[in-house]
């Protein structure tokens, strides 16, 4: 692993995006941003399919890949953190990625076995994977470059995100979904041996999107192994765990930010999972035409609203942004629940908008004033995606025992939250976390 002088955490003054040879480390990072939005935005669908796949298969138990999903976001956060801290980025980066990749490639063996349970440990080891990027991929991108270009550049880098969300929603919709649509008419008078092989077609189409990611992510492994990457000197490389949490959960904003952090995750992973069961339900579409018309949509919406969002925050206070964000996303899911029909999917795809800024702004907001505990707090706001984990086989629940409009209540109850945590922070005063405190 070949990797440039070390670059020291305090600023040039500069105001260049990059530095000389610094390009080409950029654009491999940021096209991680990218390649995890693939991930979570190709993945969602997968309820829905998989209980047309396998015969008996409820909501709530296809839902368990969300859970096999989220909760590896939860468990690989601080082990992610841990190598960042001992063995640099580059390290956690390339873990992080060559886990992604194996998870990819697990699927093969899990759909020659045709059975859901393979499904679900190809899922949790692609999102540990996720994980360890996602923790390690952040801090990076503020190092590569001149500190007073650090948050410009994070935000470049973010752009990515939605960029790839919408590839793993067309390829969701082009590549499985379609394609699944157009076998549901041989499933009806299949004999025994027929809907074996009607499975095995099922599947191969399900995991030939995720082959192809994994390919390319090889690719990408190997091109940031061979690049001069640029590291950071570390001054003390020992992690302070159990100091370092005690101080935390004694840190009242810090918390509740984590609790906010665990609703908004479970309302984004519910809206976006179940809307190919709402939209078919009252408009009487396919679901891959639910994805094309109003998931897509809502993606682009999303993606749109961030740079409205950060340009509205220079001139109003961001707790304040994501109270009015939160009261309109809750007030747009009892418009879904109470109306329905046309109405209710457009104030689904609405939700979107809300949501756009609610995950950087309650990491901003939690990270206030945490100084050297930023990073290892950094990883309890990421630990709260569980949220997603547990929150999606709940609706999934609802949905089995009643309807998929009622179930909407649970991200109305977490959009309730968020606004609750919104209040509280415009209450607390705590100064901003002090820039070397951000990367090491």
């Amino acid at each position: 692993m070949s990797e440039s002088n070390p670059v020291s955490n305090g600023g040039t003054g500069k105001t260049r995006l990059l530095r000389s040879g610094e390009f080409l480390p950029f654009i491999l990072l940021a096209s991680c941003f990218a390649w995890w939005g693939v991930a979570n935005n190709m993945t969602d669908p997968l309820v829905r399919a998989f209980t047309d796949i396998f015969d008996g298969l409820t909501t709530f138990q296809s839902s368990l890949i969300q859970f096999a999903f989220y909760g590896a976001y939860f468990a690989l956060a601080i082990p992610g953190s841990i190598i960042a801290r001992k063995y640099g980025y580059k390290a956690g980066v390339l873990t992080g990625l060559g886990l992604y990749t194996l998870g990819c490639f697990l699927f093969f063996p899990a759909a020659l076995l045709q059975q859901f349970i393979p499904f679900l440990v190809a899922f949790y080891v692609l999102a540990a994977g996720l994980s360890i990027l996602e923790v390690n991929a952040n801090p990076y991108v503020l190092t590569i470059g001149p500190e007073g270009s650090a948050t410009r550049r994070l935000n470049l880098a973010q752009s990515f995100n939605p960029v790839g969300s919408v590839v793993g929603t067309l390829l969701a919709q082009l590549l499985i979904l379609a394609k699944l649509e157009n076998l549901e008419t041989l499933a009806a008078d299949a004999t025994e041996q027929e809907a074996q092989a009607l499975m095995s077609q099922q599947l191969t189409i399900v995991i030939t999107p995720y082959i192809i990611v994994g390919i390319i992510l090889l690719a990408v492994w190997v091109l940031i192994y061979l690049t001069r990457m640029p590291y950071v000197v570390e001054s003390d490389r020992s992690v302070h765990f159990k100091a370092t949490t005690k101080r935390l959960v004694r840190n009242p904003n810090y918390v509740f930010a984590v609790v906010a952090q665990f609703f908004y995750v479970g309302a984004q992973i519910t809206v976006w999972t179940y809307t190919v069961f709402y939209i078919p339900d009252q408009l009487g579409i396919t679901g891959s035409e639910a994805l094309q018309n109003f998931h897509l949509p809502a993606l682009i919406l999303f993606g749109v609203f961030r740079f409205v969002s950060t340009a509205a925050m220079s001139r109003i206070e961001p707790h304040l942004i994501l109270q009015y964000m939160a009261i309109a996303g809750a007030t747009f899911t009892l418009i879904v629940i109470t109306v329905g029909g046309m109405v209710g999917a457009v104030a689904l795809v609405a939700i979107s908008a809300c949501m756009s800024l609610m995950f950087p702004t309650i990491f901003g907001l939690g990270s206030r004033g945490l100084g050297e505990d930023t990073k290892i707090g950094g990883s309890g706001l990421i630990m709260a995606i569980l949220g997603g984990a547990i929150l999606t086989p709940l609706q999934g629940y609802l949905i089995d025992i009643s309807n998929v409009s009622i179930s909407y209540i649970v991200p109305l109850v977490c959009f309730i939250v968020v606004a609750a945590y919104a209040v509280f922070a415009g209450k607390v005063d705590l100064p901003d976390a002090p820039g070397e405190a951000v990367v090491d």
